[in-house]
């Protein structure tokens, strides 16, 4: 058989291609199985060795379902718009258009040369206006359901690069693009309403199959807990500042309240202009200060406002301080200082002298804060009550008197949805200066008027993320709301998409301001209601949004009268097994799923979750156990390895490097060993065709068949492996039992090893039926892929050998199990390697060991 890589893979790629083996059929008989893996970003570093462990890995267990007769979806395409990109095209000098077509053009070759089974038919790309039309569509709709609003926020600021920055734009505190310490600044910004589907985020995931650390993940993230809401009175005014607590019976211990340099806007400054200068000067020094800066474990300062406010349970007088410690992303934004019964307060009251009074027995608070439970204590409603009931009783009185109510916090924040870069999506939205002045919106046109009789649509009042305003109406007869949404219009959607136009410069701009304010011409446009002059929202969404909804796409790719065909939304969804980075898992993962529940609230899917299973692979590390970076000289390219060794070595050995979740280190002696096995299983292979044995004996049936159910089981479980694994201890047994190994047997073997390398598998079938073309009457030269073979079944008549779990000690103390066949119970040389391989076992491996061996139970290795 041919040894050339490079030719033979090549030849096999363009016959599955030309012949469309991978291509998936809407709307079949057949058990459909959507497999899914995040596609990537096209920023100019090509695809990496940890793109090749998920799409590998995923590969695998697509290629075992089509083999086993389902119509299987493996779709693939491009995640183009956003930072990464617009970061490579600053970096080159060169347009972001043509940077990131010339950056799809190379991955797409590397994807193909790994030999994966996409379907590339069903092909997408962000940037596409044919598919970033739905992307826009969705917005829009979103603003019509009262999901999308225009909100002045805090932002982070870059002020070398003169941009800002989304909060996964900012790393340790630090500008992403060239590590300037950011800055906090007010910036009137698009927001979605996730926090509405907060509930139901967390209460859903019990219907998926996720890993439980993910589900973990999502819930913290979400951050969910249950309080109090109240009410402190600005002492001589008609406004109030409302504290989110989660110890309302320590409201007797208040002694100030504190709330956010964001928010001293919100004050009535009218009756004390004296201190309002004062006080904003501090506040603009707090906003030039960094998020991670102001939450770290420093000397908390502040500035008394010469407010006070009145303590809801007595009437106190307490004064109103603003903070560089409270944080708009906590609560609401302003604090109830509680001092002896909290380490934070408790430090900002010594140093400013303010009252420190205990109201929760236990502890010495002269010297710290008590924070635990205990009877209450001056505390005239509730006194000596247990923390439990004393919490009940006072948050009742407070209802009663208006003051306060159970409510719920989240650490989730409504999703920042604007971005003052060039390279996204156009947000859809047209801005009215003459509406605006009338007090005209879109809410108040007839179209809304219609879904106001044809529908009771839910959504949030504003400020109230957690509280639902009955219909629409009701928000349109808010003059609040309605003045915060004045003169805005979406685009009609008989007219989508808003093309993102063509610009020369597209680099930041000094004011913080997207590129595109620049473009007159672009920006200029007529009011779609009254028809006078508007401009265009300049602002682009964020990367997350295209991939919020890719995955329906891959359904319906070419379908230019609506996001996707809902026969075959309901034929496809949900996804059913969901691959991807832990990295993405409380924003793209959250944010996918928020979208999907919006579009199935709206009837455009069919389906309230869109993955009914998620996994997450590993990160893989250097060969000096590092993360891979270019500054250490430790990247691997998995372009190299195919170059030198063949795309099947750097699959197979993307699966075994160890267990597909765990996080591994690259080992080059690894890929060898990898490359030395397939050489192997050509050499065999050959013999075994050489030989002309149309039926192997007992023992190697029996043996094949014990491997069909190992395959088969570990490539669903995700023991990818162990499954390599497997088929080297096959080929161990093939060497020293050359003569047992019928045709029967390579034909089952190949089948098997198909999922995993491909191409061999591919080259070694064709060889096979050559072979037995004139035996059986086949046209050999009629081509007929091993991928469209059936999935081998384990005779039932053969009994499977039971696996062993070996403990794995270091020095005594367990650090690892390992599950062996028990075939291979007494083989120390092939458990001591299995062991030393493993990633927790080289982390802890002493300098100098000896093994101590007990078959089939312990291996214990001790330091000398």
């Amino acid at each position: 058989m041919s040894i050339d890589n490079s030719k033979e893979n090549k030849k096999w790629e363009d016959l599955w291609l030309k012949h469309e083996i991978y291509k998936s059929t809407d709307k079949d008989k057949r058990k459909k199985r959507y497999i899914l893996v995040e596609f990537p970003y096209p920023s100019g570093e090509r695809l990496h060795v940890g793109h090749a462990r998920s799409y590998t890995c995923l590969d695998a267990v697509a290629r075992k379902h089509r083999m086993q007769g389902e119509n299987v979806l493996f779709p693939f395409g491009w995640d183009a718009f956003g930072l990464p990109a617009e970061n490579y095209a600053l970096k080159s000098g060169i347009h972001p258009r043509v940077t990131t077509a010339m950056n799809i053009t190379n991955s797409k070759e590397q994807a193909i040369s790994w030999g994966l089974s996409f379907d590339w038919n069903r092909e997408i790309n962000t940037t596409d206006p044919e598919y970033y039309k739905w992307t826009q569509w969705i917005f829009v709709q979103m603003f019509k359901h009262g999901l999308a609003y225009k909100s002045e926020i805090a932002v982070n600021w870059c002020p070398s690069c003169k941009i800002n920055l989304a909060n996964e734009e900012v790393i340790d505190g630090k500008c992403e693009r060239c590590g300037t310490e950011t800055e906090r600044r007010l910036q009137k910004q698009w927001l979605l309403r996730i926090t509405q589907y907060a509930d139901r985020l967390i209460s859903d995931l019990e219907k998926v199959d996720y890993r439980e650390d993910i589900k973990h993940q999502q819930i913290n993230w979400i951050g969910r807990k249950a309080g109090a809401l109240i009410k402190f009175q600005i002492a001589e005014s008609d406004h109030d500042v409302e504290v989110f607590t989660t110890r309302p019976e320590t409201i007797y211990g208040v002694t100030y309240l504190a709330v956010a340099p964001e928010y001293a806007e919100s004050l009535p400054w009218v009756q004390n202009r004296s201190k309002k200068e004062q006080v904003f000067e501090y506040v603009r020094k707090v906003m030039r200060m960094s998020e991670r800066s102001r939450k770290q474990e420093k000397e908390k300062t502040g500035m008394e406002t010469g407010f006070k406010a009145l303590n809801p349970v007595n009437g106190e007088k307490i004064p109103v301080w603003v903070c560089d410690y409270v944080m708009t992303d906590v609560g609401t934004g302003a604090i109830m200082g509680v001092p002896a019964h909290d380490e934070r307060d408790f430090k900002f009251a010594h140093k400013h002298n303010l009252p420190i009074r205990q109201v929760v027995a236990g502890g010495d608070v002269s010297h710290e804060a008590y924070e635990g439970e205990g009877k209450a204590m001056n505390s005239e409603l509730i006194q000596g009550l247990e923390t439990g009931e004393a919490a009940a009783r006072i948050l009742g009185w407070l209802e009663e008197k208006g003051a306060g109510k159970l409510s719920y916090s989240l650490h989730l924040r409504d999703w920042v949805f604007s971005r003052q870069h060039y390279w996204g999506e156009p947000i859809p939205m047209v801005f009215c200066p003459k509406c605006a002045g009338q007090g005209k919106s879109w809410f108040t046109t007839r179209e809304a008027q219609e879904k106001i009789r044809n529908a009771n649509i839910e959504v949030p009042n504003k400020h109230k993320d957690l509280e639902l305003v009955k219909t629409l109406e009701q928000r349109i007869l808010n003059l609040e709301f309605t003045a915060g949404m004045a003169g805005w219009y979406p685009v009609p959607e008989e007219v989508l998409p808003v093309k993102l136009p063509e610009v020369e410069k597209y680099q930041p701009t000094q004011t913080g301001e997207s590129p595109l304010a620049n473009v007159i011409s672009w920006v200029e446009t007529k009011c779609p209601e009254c028809g006078g002059k508007a401009s265009r929202e300049t602002d682009t969404m964020p990367n997350w949004a295209g991939s919020s909804w890719y995955y329906l796409r891959y359904c319906d790719p070419h379908n230019d009268k609506s996001l996707a065909d809902k026969d075959k939304l309901a034929y496809w969804l949900p996804v059913d097994w969901y691959n991807g980075g832990m990295e993405h898992v409380t924003l793209h993962l959250l944010y996918s799923r928020f979208w999907h529940k919006f579009l199935y609230d709206i009837g455009a899917v069919p389906t309230d979750e869109p993955y009914h299973k998620r996994t997450s692979h590993g990160v893989i590390l250097g060969p000096d156990r590092r993360k891979m970076s270019k500054s250490k000289g430790n990247v691997i390219n998995p372009d190299d390895v195919v170059n030198k060794y063949g795309a099947d070595t750097l699959r197979m050995y993307e699966m075994f490097i160890g267990p597909f979740e765990q996080m591994v280190s690259w080992s080059w002696e690894g890929v060898e060993g990898v490359n030395r096995y397939l050489k192997r299983v050509r050499v065999l292979a050959e013999d075994t065709l050489s030989s002309r044995r149309k039926t192997g004996s007992n023992q190697a049936w029996a043996r094949i068949n014990r491997l069909i159910v190992r395959i088969d089981k570990d490539l669903e479980e995700m023991k990818f492996n162990t499954a390599v694994a497997a088929m080297m201890e096959y080929t161990n047994w093939w060497m020293d039992h050359k003569d047992d190994m019928g045709l029967d047997g390579l034909e089952i073997y190949i089948k098997l090893l198909a999922p995993m390398a491909p191409f061999l598998a591919e080259e070694t079938y064709q060889r096979l039926r050559e072979t037995t073309a004139n035996q059986d009457n086949l046209n050999k030269n009629e081509f007929t892929s091993v991928h469209l073979q059936s999935w081998p079944k384990a005779d039932a008549s053969v009994t499977p050998e039971e696996n062993v779990t070996v403990v794995v000690q270091i020095n005594g103390k367990l650090r690892d199990r390992v599950e062996i066949p028990g075939e291979k119970t007494n083989d120390r040389n092939y458990i001591e390697k299995i062991v030393l391989e493993r990633e927790k076992v080289k982390v802890k491996l002493p300098e100098m060991y000896k093994i101590i061996f007990i078959p089939g139970k312990i291996i214990n290795i001790v330091g000398v």
